[in-house]
This record gives structure tokens, sequence and C-alpha cells, in this order.
């Protein structure tokens, strides 16, 4: 799919406003030239305050101007009476006055205003050639509790944990020491400033092939609760390049656009990323110095994004995933289809009988007895329950998936297990591989979807995308837009399936966002013939994902 056309497709139908509050680069390449550049490109309406005037070109700087304070008020001002934003990236502010001045109006905001903007500070020290903008350190303490995203690179986290004596020294000549050291700064910062860090790694030469960003992340709203008050460390190919200019500028306010389109912000510094990522890998050079980035719309290439490894207290990477090889769970021997997902026997056997091959059994525990014994008993149950649905399974030759119960599930050979995100981080991913089982992974979102990849698992499912009684969600409903958005990302290389509120009134709506599949739970449950539901959507969606094809009538004797 071509990203330019699917990127006019907005999130929303008006196009989100974003500010952009830094410094004019008059060379193009960075500060507010390149955050509107960013923000038109993935479908943002761009205003800018702009604090400082910088005569430069792509080799050097060679003037600072800062504007007047009553200019930088009356900009701040008008935008606000007018054009309110839904999010601010802060770049260059080039003296305390300027850092004071936009405090009080971001604490003026936030006690006026209804809707309280996501606000990211890039806190620019130094430009791309070297040059310093400001003389001495500027004190950003003002800010706390005003900002939601700190974004410092190698050389600004240091400078900022240095002024507010949260320094650690390590040995230089150890990379581990250097990476603990990072982690540590970075829950440092966050701590301090009360927000979330993405302590960025682009400019770690030590970090060799790899660019990794720490990520510290607070409680996140939407997000899965093991995903809150985390560290990740987020790492890519170091992309051999000196187009470079700008890409901090590019990312802090990509994120801030992300944000303005509804995602947590989770997604939005991994989208980040992968806009930057693939903006430095078609970079292109317009003077004697450092190029710029290309402005690459959507990002919808898988390789772009960053790889997701959770940080232990310890500081150390936790890669779960990658105790099962790559390929290494079964594949699906047929499309899924209308998915159905029941929690009991009768209904499974009714489906079976109606024709449906490929189902999930989510299986609870169907006895409630007041005796000490009682949770034995109910283990019992449970595990003849899952003994019968896996039966009934190879009886009908479908593809059975076990929900959450994954050692039953290979102790009594069922087709597949399917787990959400919390029991993914915690399985025998390993076991499930070794047993020749097939693996579904529950996702809400691209973070939570690019967790699911690093798995390598059969299927990804994505949801929940209406609004559904079945089950508490942490995270909002997905909706349409944004499982148009995953499809296009993950469809190529993955069977993907659409859940959550899902029946026949909006399941042709569920086709046109390209994902593979649609399970399905209450348009099949609360029916009054489960079966003939089954079918009703079963037919209705092969005849809107694989119609029969036309006959030619341009054929002579035809």
């Amino acid at each position: 799919m071509n990203s330019s056309t699917f990127v006019s497709e907005s999130i929303t139908q008006t196009p989100p406003i974003v500010w952009t509050i830094a410094g004019s680069d008059s060379g193009g390449g960075a500060g507010i030239q390149a955050d509107v550049l960013t923000m038109q490109d993935l479908s943002c309406h761009g205003c800018s305050v702009i604090t400082t005037l910088t005569a430069q070109n792509s080799v050097s700087v060679s003037l600072v101007e800062t504007v007047s304070e009553s200019m930088l008020l009356a900009q701040f001002s008008s935008l606000l009476a007018d054009l309110p934003p839904v999010a601010i990236k802060i770049g260059l502010l080039a003296s305390q006055a300027q850092v004071d001045i936009l405090a009080g109006c971001l604490a003026q905001m936030r006690a006026t205003q209804m809707m309280v903007p996501f606000v990211v500070l890039d806190p620019v020290m130094v430009a791309s050639s070297g040059a310093h903008f400001n003389p001495i350190d500027l004190d950003f303490s003002p800010l706390i509790g005003l900002i939601d995203l700190l974004t410092p690179n190698q050389h600004e986290l240091k400078r900022l944990c240095s002024q507010y004596a949260l320094a650690q020294y390590c040995d230089v000549d150890n990379k581990v020491a250097q990476q603990q050291q990072m982690i540590c700064d970075a829950k440092l910062l966050s701590d301090t400033f009360k927000c979330n860090v993405l302590a960025k790694g682009g400019d770690a030469q030590w970090q060799q092939q790899y660019a990794i960003d720490v990520y510290v992340s607070k409680s996140v709203k939407g997000a899965s609760i093991t995903h809150s008050n985390a560290v990740f460390m987020l790492s890519s190919q170091r992309i051999a390049t000196t187009n470079n200019h700008g890409s901090g500028c590019t990312l802090s306010s990509a994120i801030a656009c992300f944000i303005a389109h509804e995602f947590v912000i989770h997604d939005a510094i991994v989208l980040a990323k992968a806009y930057v990522n693939k903006g430095l890998t078609l970079g292109v050079s317009l003077g004697q110095g450092p190029g710029v980035l290309a402005r690459t719309g959507w990002p919808d290439d898988l390789g772009m994004m960053p790889s997701i490894k959770l940080v232990s207290s310890e500081h150390l990477a936790d890669d779960s995933c990658k105790q099962a090889a790559p390929n290494g769970f079964k594949s699906l021997h047929q499309p899924l289809g209308i998915y159905p997902v029941v929690a009991d026997i009768d209904m499974l056997k009714q489906l079976l009988k109606a024709g449906c091959k490929t189902v999930q059994y989510r299986a609870k525990l169907a006895i409630n007895i007041d005796t000490d014994d009682s949770h034995v008993l109910q283990g019992l149950t449970l595990e003849a329950n899952i003994i019968e649905a896996i039966k009934l399974g190879r009886e009908y030759h479908a593809q059975l998936f076990i929900n959450d119960h994954w050692p039953l599930a290979i102790k009594h050979g069922a087709f597949g297990v399917h787990l959400g995100q919390e029991d993914m981080a915690t399985a025998d991913l390993t076991a499930i591989a070794a047993a020749g089982m097939a693996l579904g992974l529950s996702s809400h979102s691209y973070f939570e979807a690019l967790l699911a990849h690093q798995c390598s698992p059969s299927y990804i499912a994505l949801g929940h995308i209406f609004a559904t009684t079945t089950k508490q969600m942490p995270s909002a409903p997905q909706g349409l837009s944004k499982l148009k958005r995953y499809a296009s990302l993950f469809a190529r290389h993955y069977p993907t399936v659409a859940i959550g509120g899902i029946d026949l009134s909006n399941l042709a709506l569920i086709a046109d966002t390209g994902v593979g599949d649609a399970a399905v739970v209450r348009a099949v449950t609360t029916a009054d013939d489960p079966a003939k539901a089954y079918r009703t959507l079963h037919h209705k969606w092969l005849q809107l994902t694989r119609p029969l094809p036309k006959a030619n009538l341009s054929q002579e004797g035809v």
C-alpha cells in the first residue's frame, strides 16, 4: 500500500492542531521548519511560536537572536485564543526568561482550558554543527509538572543529570556499565520532572551498530498495566548517514502528532522512531554539511519499527519472546475466517457441527462449590472441559485454540493456544513451540502488536475495535481508522484478526480495513441459534473478502 495515499486519510476528519514552540532554522533542516514539515506530513495542522531566529545553513550557525518577551507572549496568546492545541512540542528555548514565561503560560492553560494538551519537551542545547545556543545551562525545573515527555539525547541527558545533581559516573570503557548508567539517569530524570522520559541513543557511539533509546514510562491511561511505570529499551539498526540534521526535532514533533491522533504515548514513540528511521534512510544532502531527513508519510514499514525490550529492576533487558525460535509456532492450516470465541462446550459443539473450522475455547471455571476442596474440583472441571474441547476440535478437524491455559493445552495436545499480553510475558513460549502448537496473541495498540510480532506468532489479534462488555479493557475502543493502520503494517506479514464488538451490522466496515479475518463473541454467544448466527456471519464474510470472480464478458462467443 502506498503510504502517501494512506496518509491523506487522516485519523480524524479535521486535522488536529499541534503547536511547535522552538527556534527558526533558516536552513530549513531543523527547528520550526522541520516541525511544521513533519506536522503537515502526518496530517496535523501545525502552528508555531518562534522563540529564536537563527542565521544558519548546513555547515554552521552564524547568528542567534532571541525574540522579545512580549513577542513570545503575543504569539502564545494569539494562538490560544483561536487555535488551541491537542499537543505541543517545545524545542529551543533561548533564555531563562523564556523558560519562566512558558511555564507560566502552560500553568495558566492547564488552569483555564477544558482540554489540557500533551506537552513534549526536547531540551535543545547544542546545534548539529556543534554551536551552543545558550552561554549558560537553563534551569527547566519551572516546567516540572507541566510536561508529559522529556526527550534528551546523550549529551543533554548528562548535562541535565549533572545540573540537578543526579549524575553518577561509570566506567566509560564498559558498554554494559554505560547502558546501565543511561537507564539509571533516565529514571532519575523521570522522577525529578515527574514525567515520561525518552533518552535517545543516536549520539551514543558506544552503542556501536545499534541506536538504543531508553523509554521510562509513568502511568499511561489506555495502556496495559504491565506496560505502565516500566522501563523499555527501544533499539534500531544504526543508519549510516550524514543526512541527519533535525532528527531530534523531527522525532519530538512526530511524537506530538501521533498523540494528537489519539494514540497512547507508547504507540506515539514507536511510530515516531519508525518515522525518523525511514526519514534517515531516505534523507537527502542539499548543502555542504549534513543533509535533511525525508518526509515519508505514515509509517507502514515493519522493518523500520524498533525492537522493544522490558528492562528489569536490575537494569537488565528482558526479551522473553526470544525464548521461542522465530517461526517456531505451527502455521494456520487455513484462514481464520469468522473466528468465534466461546466459553460453553455445548455451544462449541454446535458451531463445529455447523462447519466452523477455527474456534477459540475461552475456558471458565464452571462450578462454584463452597467447600475447602472447591479449588481442586474447579481445576478438575476446567481440565475436563479443555480435554472435551480438544477432543471435539480433532473430531471435526478444526483449528481449536485454548485461551490462556497453555499448560493444559500442551498436556492434551490442542491445535493452538491464544494468549493476552500479560500471559505472553509469563508463558513458556519455548514449550508451546516445542509441542508443535500454533500461537495467537492479543494486542490493543501498535506497541503491543510489535511485542507480539517479536514472538513470531501464528496470528495477531487486533482489538478491541468497538465497545465490548465481554471483559474489562484498559484501552479505549480502537475504531476502524486505527484498525486500518494496524492492518496496513502487519497484514502483509501475519494473519490478522479483528476482535471486539463485531457483528453482522459492522462486518462490512471491518472487511474494508484490510484486516485478514474477524473474531466474534456476543454475535454468536447471545444469538437464539448460535449455529445459524455463525453460518450467516461466515457466508457474509466470504462475500465481502473472497468474492467469486466475475465472468469475462469480453470473451468471444459470450
